[in-house]
């Protein structure tokens, strides 16, 4: 059929134009059947008619009676006879004729000045087959379901990254990827918890609105509440609250949850981002390591699957196989061709830094050494890796490593180039955790904006006594970009833009 999509783009002159006739078009349906209608009878779903009658010969007719609604994306209007394309929110689409002969010449006549494409349209009708293949509803009436009052961009041009982003609606409507990148992230936190059942996790909800920051060295957003007249924080991670939910004998806790980090926007940080998050009590990083690829694993699966996954520009990402655990001070060494250790002084760090051109703020060695792997070492790391072993003034909530000085024991796993998710043996002694929560304060009075505050009602709860345990955190943004080999703001439905 012959489409009359515009050929480009409208200008802002054109759109208000054609939103005054769009708007009088709407008074005209409100004298009558009404504009926005509070229900029409759907009794069908366009992907099912699809799939139902995908075999259908042309011109053969079944005799099924259906009503349908569907977004007008394609329209030709000849005569008595006019053909109608409508998509589903699926973006399964089908085609809906309307004759002179079936609806009546004067509602056939309202049809044409009325219904205009990016309208919701209701059609009821037989479910037939066009002369030419097209699986079609033969429509005996029509309804308005929404009249569109701003025209639709042009379906045959792709819209700009800024357009996308801003107005995700209109993405969605225009382009398939969008909406799929919808499902992927619904499949994928369905796949999750699935993994997190089948090892008896217990999923819970944390406060979001903290009196004190905690969990993650990361700079909070502030606000005020009110009814208590009391200045608080939006959540930086959920880590202590689901500490608490640990000591209280909650032995396997997860949540998928928001966190607002007031800190730089980029390809892979958002300041509002989802976080996967997960605590087992008799765990420790080497448990926690396997569980998370595990989680991952699967929900490559539950995507594509297969452990091989194709991102957006055609790569194929190899997710199989037992991924590489390698030393954070050992891989540095190697890089910078001198043995690097948690005894290396902090004047060597500091020259092999300057050396490399790097800046590091509130500097301690633990903090150059992390700098300077991440200059040599990271962008050479390709395959899922666990980077392991880590300074121990820079894991102010890990336990320090069973059988070597001066680390802790945690892991961060890298994939597709940047860091995917975080793991630890937790700490469990209260005693060095108010120490450690100390120096973070001293940090903190120092300037450090990232440094963490002293929870005394933590603290209180760990001398309740908390079990050994494994943990971990995962960016769930982060992970549908490791999936899709798409960019934060693709992979988040309403990204916040500036």
């Amino acid at each position: 059929m012959t489409e009359t999509d515009p050929t480009a783009q409208l200008t802002e002159a054109e759109t208000s134009e054609q939103r005054e006739i769009r708007l009088h078009k709407r008074d005209q349906l409100q004298q009558g059947q009404g504009a926005y209608p509070v229900a029409v009878p759907v009794d069908a779903r366009i992907a099912d008619l699809r799939s139902r009658y995908a075999d259908l010969e042309p011109g053969a007719s079944t005799g099924v009676q259906v009503g349908i609604s569907g977004r007008v994306v394609h329209q030709r209007n000849t005569g008595r006879l006019c053909f109608v394309v409508l998509q589903a929110g699926d973006g399964s689409r089908i085609q809906g004729m309307l004759s002179q002969g079936a609806v009546g010449a004067e509602s056939l006549a309202s049809y044409k000045e009325l219904v205009d494409l990016g309208d919701i349209l209701f059609l009821h009708g037989e479910v037939i087959s066009s002369k030419r293949g097209e699986l079609s509803v033969f429509a005996d009436r029509w309804q308005i379901a929404s009249k569109a009052i701003r025209p639709l961009p042009n379906l045959h041009t792709e819209l700009s990254e800024e357009v996308r982003i801003r107005q995700r609606y209109l993405d969605l409507i225009t382009r398939p990827a969008a909406r799929q990148i919808v499902i992927d992230r619904a499949r994928t936190n369905q796949s999750l918890r699935e993994t997190f059942a089948s090892h008896d996790f217990v999923e819970v909800e944390t406060p979001m609105l903290q009196k004190v920051h905690g969990g993650a060295a990361a700079r909070p957003f502030t606000t005020h509440m009110n009814a208590f007249d009391m200045d608080l924080y939006l959540r930086i991670a959920p880590e202590l609250f689901l500490k608490r939910a640990l000591i209280g004998g909650v032995d396997r806790v997860f949540e998928i949850n928001r966190d607002f980090r007031n800190e730089g926007a980029d390809s892979t940080h958002s300041p509002e981002f989802s976080m996967l998050e997960a605590y087992q009590a008799y765990g420790d990083y080497h448990s926690i390591a396997d569980l998370t690829q595990e989680l991952i694993q699967n929900a490559a699966r539950a995507l594509s699957g297969s452990l091989q996954v194709t991102w957006a520009d055609g790569t194929v990402y190899d997710f199989d196989g037992q991924w590489d655990r390698i030393d954070l001070y050992g891989s540095l060494g190697e890089a910078v061709g001198r043995e690097i250790t948690p005894e290396t002084p902090e004047s060597e760090l500091r020259e092999l830094a300057e050396a490399a051109g790097l800046t590091v703020d509130h500097a301690t060695p633990g903090k150059y050494v992390e700098e300077l792997w991440e200059y040599y070492v990271k962008p050479g790391l390709t395959a899922p890796t666990f980077v392991m072993d880590f300074p121990v003034d820079t894991s102010p909530l890990t336990r320090s490593h069973r059988s070597r000085p001066g680390v802790v024991e945690k892991w961060d796993l890298y994939v597709r180039g940047f860091e995917l998710a975080t793991g630890y043996s937790e700490l469990t002694d209260p005693v060095v955790q108010r120490q450690r929560f100390t120096q973070q304060s001293l940090a903190a009075a120092a300037g450090d904006p990232e440094a963490m505050s002293l929870d005394e009602d933590f603290l209180t709860a760990m001398e309740y006594g908390m079990p050994p345990a494994g943990g971990m955190g995962m960016g769930i943004d982060r992970l549908l970009m490791a999936l899709t080999g798409l960019g934060i703001r693709e992979t988040v439905l309403f990204p916040l833009v500036k």
